[in-house]
């Protein structure tokens, strides 16, 4: 069988996902090879996936890079022997390299698809550094990265971007080129960072190789696909400017996955075992392409990607997981009209031992600011603007809402006093009020939800929309509206929440310019969105 072809089966996909714990450490740097490993030589460049960083702490951060001189190789090993290649890594205080303060090397194993993901200790806190890697003569793009402040700083501010949902059929990926130029410290990647359909046909009118075509089930096709978005110059370039946070939706394994759940599609063997097996392969080669520490490296079919990351006593961002540990959607997965499955008080988004996580980060966390990660809208989006709540989607919060009850009423019981969810999926932006129950109009207000329109899925987008209008009717919570692509850029001071929602006004041509639609604020101890 081809990378590409057809659906999958258990024999085709068994031993997918097995890269073994020697060779995670060799890329790590956990424990070191004394044999040379020296790249055969060949002509082409090594980094042609670009350079990266990620999950910043006081004192460090994870790099990030893949080699690959020829990324669209279709079986998805992107040119590269079968064999380790010892890379060396520099870190500096400066961006010239005149002060390294540490390097040393790691090796691109081809059980990790030659990806390394060294992590850097030891540094000065709250503070710029600068990285490169190289491999013989071939040395990469130089990245910026930043430390955060220390545990029990007293920071007066941070600034940082979100963003999701770059589907690369659907338009050029624009925005990053603003995002990069933008004063951050961070930016956080909330989900839908590739999309597994095939591209064969898509809106930039761009023909690929046949590999290209079909959609995405085994480990070579998900390197391919990773390899073409992170071809894109734009992401290249935001990417080696500031350190980044990753969490996953559901299109880096599949629409709407739900745990071992397949979604119900024109596949004809919808087998969980088959399809943690696809998931197997999907989360491999997530690990293999993003920033990622060794604690979310994947175990097969299982990858633990819910994790706290402090950034002094300013914020937490907590990055949740919904996709690995939830309930199958009540109602199935798209919109209904009436859905009383949605109350069962056993659905889950969470899981229990990761909701039973968040709430205790609740009780314990110091810090002025909780921020969640989150994939699809917690808040009620009703499309009706009728008395009743008749018409949802069950794959967001709302179709678990006794869940969602629970957690936004024990962030009131616990004394969150500045809950901010950031959310991706929608391709929307969205600015709404948190309440503890959504059918009482009594119900406080508990904290305040923002979500970010698209990188670049579904197009071009539009100001405001006929669906739009119904939603503003419908949800007396939301107080913005918005469908154009971009991201939000956020400035966060003790005092003050900032969302700017930067949109661009077209992605299916090149230089689009950004602008700031519309800001909102929250202000410290007062939970909901005002206009800024």
């Amino acid at each position: 069988m081809t990378p590409t072809s057809g659906h999958l089966t258990r024999r085709r996909l068994l031993g997918y996902g097995g890269a073994g714990t020697a060779a995670v450490l060799l890329g790590t740097g956990a424990v070191t090879a004394t044999n040379t490993y020296a790249m055969p030589a060949a002509d082409g460049d090594l980094f042609t996936l670009g350079v990266a960083s990620g999950d910043p702490s006081y004192d460090g951060f994870v790099l990030w890079t893949r080699l690959a001189r020829v990324p669209f190789a279709a079986d998805g090993m992107a040119g590269m022997p079968d064999q380790p290649v010892r890379v060396r890594y520099e870190v500096s205080a400066d961006e010239r390299f005149r002060r390294i303060v540490r390097t040393d090397s790691v090796l691109a194993m081809p059980e990790l698809g030659h990806s390394v993901h060294p992590e850097v200790t030891g540094l000065d806190a709250d503070r710029p550094y600068w990285y490169r890697f190289r491999v013989g003569r071939d040395i990469s793009p130089v990245g910026r990265t930043k430390t955060a402040p220390d545990l029990r700083a007293d920071n007066a501010e941070l600034r940082f971007a979100f963003a999701s949902c770059q589907a690369w059929q659907d338009g050029l990926f624009t925005a990053y080129d603003h995002l990069a130029e933008e004063d951050l410290d961070l930016v956080v990647h909330l989900g839908d960072y590739i999309y597994e359909y095939g591209l064969k046909t898509n809106k930039r009118g761009v023909r690929l190789p046949a590999q290209f075509d079909g959609e995405t089930f085994d480990l070579a096709r998900y390197r391919l696909q990773y390899a073409l978005y992170k071809s894109e110059e734009p992401l290249k370039k935001a990417h080696a400017a500031f350190p980044w946070i990753h969490t996953i939706d559901d299109h880096e394994v599949e629409n709407n996955w739900a745990g071992d759940i397949s979604q119900v599609d024109s596949e004809p063997d919808q087998d969980p075992a088959v399809f943690r097996l696809r998931r197997a392969a999907a989360f491999q080669a997530m690990y293999e392409n993003l920033p990622l520490r060794r604690a979310q490296m994947p175990s097969g079919p299982d990858v633990r990607l819910h994790r706290r990351l402090p950034y002094g006593t300013l914020a937490d961002f907590t990055m949740l997981d919904t996709r690995q540990y939830r309930s199958d959607q009540p109602c199935g997965d798209g919109d209904h009209d009436v859905c009383q499955q949605r109350y069962d008080p056993d659905l889950t988004m969470l899981g229990g031992q990761q909701k039973q996580w968040l709430l205790d980060g609740f009780s314990s966390s110091p810090a002025t600011w909780q921020v969640l990660g989150n994939q699809a809208p917690i808040a009620q989006t009703d499309w009706d603007p009728s008395p009743e709540v008749t018409h949802i989607w069950t794959d967001p919060w709302d179709g678990y809402v006794a869940e969602r009850n629970e957690v936004l009423a024990a962030a009131k019981e616990r004394s969150v006093d500045n809950l901010v969810v950031i959310t991706g999926d929608r391709h929307t932006n969205y600015a709404m009020d948190l309440k503890t129950d959504y059918d009482d109009p009594a119900s406080p207000v508990v904290g305040t939800e923002f979500v970010g329109t698209s990188i670049s899925s579904g197009g071009n987008g539009a100001d405001m929309t006929p669906e739009g209008e119904k939603f503003l009717a419908a949800n007396e919570h939301m107080k913005f509206y918005n469908i154009q692509r971009g991201y939000s850029r956020v400035t966060v001071t003790r005092d003050e929440w900032r969302n700017d929602f930067r949109v661009v006004p077209y992605v299916l041509e090149p230089c689009a310019p950004v602008s700031t639609r519309a800001s909102y604020v929250v202000q410290n101890g007062k939970p909901g969105a005002e206009l800024g």
